[in-house]
């Protein structure tokens, strides 16, 4: 094969090598998403596609063929939160700060700040796993996150965005409980239809 065909394998996105930092709310669902597709996604899964290779050619069987590809989806998802949960280093926003640690803004700070057009805006700072703009909660990895970083209320600092560069003035730091979205059953699982038993 000739070299220009070839090509490297693409590293981790920033912030997902070494450690997973992430706050306490953040870890427990990530546990509770783990917990869930053990004891009851994946067994759920399983008892459909035992029954389904029971019932003759799997070949042109498609409760089988995606029984087995959701076993492939949903092992492929337990590895990864096996590792996310490995790698975490649990950062409290509510544990006690003094000097420079409690002044500026580090992971799990929570910032108000303005933009150049004078619009007052408040995000907190979190892991790559518990990102929710609809909260405004950034990853600490994103350019906004970064931008933030180690500043204090009073600062200027730019945000080197894909659109452009645009200075913000950090108006307000402080350091709170940050609540993330707790884990909920997704609707139409295989867990949640198992009281009938398997489809039929």
């Amino acid at each position: 094969m000739r070299k220009g065909f070839t090509r490297r394998p693409q590293l981790d996105a920033p912030g997902t090598r070494g450690k997973n930092y992430i706050t306490p709310s953040g870890l427990q669902r990530l546990k509770d998403e783990l917990q869930f597709l053990l004891t009851r996604e994946r067994p759920a899964v399983t008892e459909v596609v035992a029954w389904a290779a029971g019932n003759g050619d799997r070949s042109e069987n498609a409760d089988y063929q995606y029984g087995k590809r959701r076993l492939r989806q949903i092992d492929g998802r337990i590895r990864f939160l096996t590792k996310r949960i490995d790698a975490a280093e649990v950062v409290d926003p509510e544990a006690r700060r003094t000097g420079q640690a409690a002044a500026r803004a580090f992971f799990g700070a929570t910032v108000r700040y303005s933009n150049s057009a004078g619009e007052e805006r408040m995000v907190s700072i979190v892991g790559t796993d518990e990102v929710d703009l609809n909260r405004c909660h950034v990853s600490w990895v994103s350019p906004l996150g970064r931008a933030l970083m180690k500043s204090a209320a009073g600062d200027n600092v730019v945000l080197q965005a894909p659109g452009g560069t645009e200075e913000l003035t950090v108006l307000e730091v402080r350091y709170e409980r940050i609540e993330v979205e707790p884990f909920r059953e997704p609707p139409g699982s295989e867990a949640s239809g198992k009281k009938g038993g398997p489809r039929r």
